[in-house]
């Protein structure tokens, strides 16, 4: 059913989100019976693609009304001095070290605005998460916003985004990218290297760092293979990857901004492989231990 606790959201300011593991908004409602879920399954061609290539774009998320909600939350959210910013995971004004190429980049909007928690709940989401998890309970693992403004916005270097999660294991991950704006290459959409989530686990290269850097660690067939191809799409719509599908994006250049929230799952069972923090200020999951309770709330069971 769905909760409206606070109504609004610009009801609570500075309390964490993430005790409420439900919707807390009207910013989408959650489907009561099969007939209603139905219209966001995905279909077998497009599961198919997304593992022959490690990627799914052009998934449609979020309505222009939702859009324009989550951009005003996310102005509140960068700004510092929000009675919140303490709940972040991570918060990077600029992650890179260049100051003409700025990448706003944070973890943990969940905790602290209303429509950034309620995005984890968001039916079109979860139902496609659970379908390219080989239709496996849906577990949240981390948030992230990323922003780069107009004119001057930094790369995103090439990556594969379980080089920085080895600390969970077994690798059944999933990301997904949402766009706030139009993403095209001219404001720094994401590029993908179709079929290079067959190559195995690379060496993590620094994110706003150099954008060819994960090249060092290629072979030659590898580079021979690597393609990237650009996504462009129109806000509100959604790309799915592959844990290990290399992927990066580079400067914006244009007079228009390009910012995101992804959301990163893994499929129910995951555990911890470390006994340090996965995240600042969460609670140490010990080494072997299910990922659950508090800040890894199971966000959808296709058996329940």
């Amino acid at each position: 059913m769905l909760q409206t606790q606070p109504s609004s959201l610009q009801d609570s300011r500075s309390g964490d989100y993430a005790a409420y593991h439900k919707l807390v908004s009207e910013l989408f409602a959650w489907p009561l019976t099969d007939a209603e879920w139905e219209q966001y399954r995905l279909s077998e061609e497009q599961v198919s693609f997304f593992h022959e290539n490690g990627y799914l774009p052009n998934i449609k998320m979020l309505e222009e009304w939702q859009v324009d909600t989550l951009t005003e939350e996310l102005a509140a959210l960068a700004d510092p001095g929000h009675p919140g910013h303490h709940l972040f995971y991570e918060f990077h004004s600029n992650e890179s070290s260049d100051p003409d190429a700025v990448l706003f980049h944070a973890l943990g909007a969940w905790r602290v605005g209303a429509g950034f928690h309620d995005v984890l709940w968001n039916p079109a989401f979860v139902m496609a998460a659970s379908q390219l998890l080989g239709n496996r309970p849906v577990r949240f693992w981390h948030d992230q916003l990323f922003c780069k403004p107009a004119l001057h916005g930094g790369v995103v270097a090439w990556h594969q985004d379980y080089s920085y999660w080895t600390r969970t294991t077994p690798m059944q991950h999933l990301t997904c990218w949402t766009g706030l704006d139009d993403a095209t290459t001219e404001n720094g959409c994401l590029y993908y290297v179709p079929k290079s989530h067959r190559w195995g686990l690379l060496d993590k290269p620094e994110l706003a760092g150099d954008m060819e850097g994960v090249l060092d660690y290629l072979t030659e067939e590898q580079k021979a293979a690597f393609k990237p191809v650009p996504v462009e799409m129109k806000k509100g719509y959604a790309a799915f990857h592959h844990p290990l599908m290399v992927h990066g994006s580079y400067k914006n250049k244009s007079e228009h901004s390009r910012r995101a929230f992804v959301l990163n799952v893994f499929a129910d069972g995951t555990a911890s492989d470390t006994d340090q923090e996965l995240l600042h200020g969460v609670p140490v999951v010990p080494k072997g231990e299910k990922m659950q309770g508090q800040f890894f709330p199971l966000l959808f069971d296709p058996g329940a």
